[in-house]
């Protein structure tokens, strides 16, 4: 009786993924609350709106046929990049750096929108290439150009964090997408070869965070008083945590960006080992979905499509843990669905739209009642 009454399309969901999101949602609106001293502003409410609405939107996205992200897929790069070099002209500048274009009813970061745009633009590019043409080195002119040109402009801004992740779902794509292996061989050694040039191109604070990164107790009150704080704040949580709204390292403002970047730490200060425990199992839950429903895709283009977001999605989890842990330096990448802000949870709900999208494709070919290609 209770099937009967429930819509095909809502029993179609994969409601298991769906409840694991509304977990680690919940539990960082927990989070958010405790790190503003017990108060549900002004981080808690405002998060609390835009997962409700970016969700809505997410199960809304699940219901697009997967035809029409293969035709949006070149025009939402060309509006990606559109906007990002519109940050360069009319951007807002914060936290000394030049990101935001300021929309009147939300701060947009389009290098964000970027992270999507790159892996749907260059799947429609290999969906189309025959195999063959992948082998060949001047099919893959087009892909870096279509790499390269976010990645200078996010570089300008100066977002060295944005930049890489946008390079890493672009290289994971043209990877699956079968290109030769010496390309990726080749490249590996030129960027080791190249790294005391990068160095040396980086902003003075960059470079800083890379060489404190290596020794963070050189300069534990300047900059390396983030990753410091971080490590004591994560040690200090201990097996159980200090207890809800007993941190000290947050409440006394000792960690920096607490509600954004460094989130976890807030989080392991009070929920020990057990809430870290709990946040990488949900994270660990939604990947697997994200390469099961790339591997069970029925066409090229939705099987790099999920491959590429879900690789992007485990670049952000995985850059931001280790972040935060001392293992990598401060490159400024939020957590998904956890930190704070408007622009990384819209990305992080447009990213599990599309694979929503794509499982549900698969789920009706398996029965008959939709098409197996586009």
């Amino acid at each position: 009786m209770l099937n009967s009454a429930i819509p095909e399309r809502l029993q179609a969901l994969p409601w298991r993924i769906l409840l694991t999101l509304l977990a680690l949602a919940g539990f960082g609106l927990a989070v958010l609350y405790s790190a503003a001293g017990g108060h549900i502003r002004p981080w808690a409410f405002n998060q609390g709106i835009r997962f409700t609405v970016f969700f809505a939107m997410a199960l809304a996205m699940s219901q697009v046929p997967l035809s029409w992200w293969l035709r949006a897929a070149y025009p939402a790069y060309g509006v990606a990049v559109t906007m990002l070099l519109g940050v360069e002209i009319l951007g807002k500048v914060g936290g000394g750096s030049q990101r935001w274009l300021d929309l009147g009813f939300i701060r947009l970061q389009p290098s964000e929108l970027m992270k999507i745009a790159i892996v749907l633009a260059l799947a429609r590019f290999f969906h189309y290439l025959p195999r063959v043409e992948t082998q060949r080195w001047g099919s893959l002119i087009a892909p870096a150009i279509l790499i390269g040109l976010p990645f200078g402009l996010v570089m300008l801004q100066p977002d060295l964090g944005t930049a890489l992740s946008i390079a890493f779902g672009g290289v994971v794509i043209v990877f699956l997408a079968g290109a030769r292996m010496s390309l990726f061989v080749g490249g590996g050694a030129a960027l080791v070869a190249s790294i005391p040039i990068a160095i040396g191109l980086l902003h003075d604070y960059q470079r800083r965070r890379v060489l404190i990164f290596l020794d963070p107790e050189a300069d534990p009150l300047g900059a390396g008083y983030h990753i410091t704080q971080s490590k004591i704040a994560i040690g200090s949580g201990g097996f159980s945590g200090k207890g809800f709204l007993s941190g000290t390292q947050s409440h006394l403002q000792y960690l920096p960006e607490l509600h954004t970047d460094f989130i976890f730490a807030t989080m392991a200060e009070e929920w020990g080992l057990l809430g870290m425990m709990f946040v990488l199992g949900c994270y660990v839950v939604i990947l697997g979905w994200g390469f099961s429903v790339a591997l069970h895709a029925r066409n090229q283009f939705a099987r790099l499509t999920a491959a590429g977001l879900t690789c992007t999605l485990f670049f952000y989890v995985f850059i931001n843990l280790a972040m935060v842990m001392g293992f990598a330096p401060v490159v400024g990448i939020p957590l998904p669905l956890m930190s704070y802000g408007g622009s990384a949870m819209m990305t992080a709900m447009l990213l599990i739209g599309i694979l929503l999208s794509i499982n549900r494709q698969r789920e009706e070919s398996m029965i008959g009642e939709g098409p197996s290609s586009i």
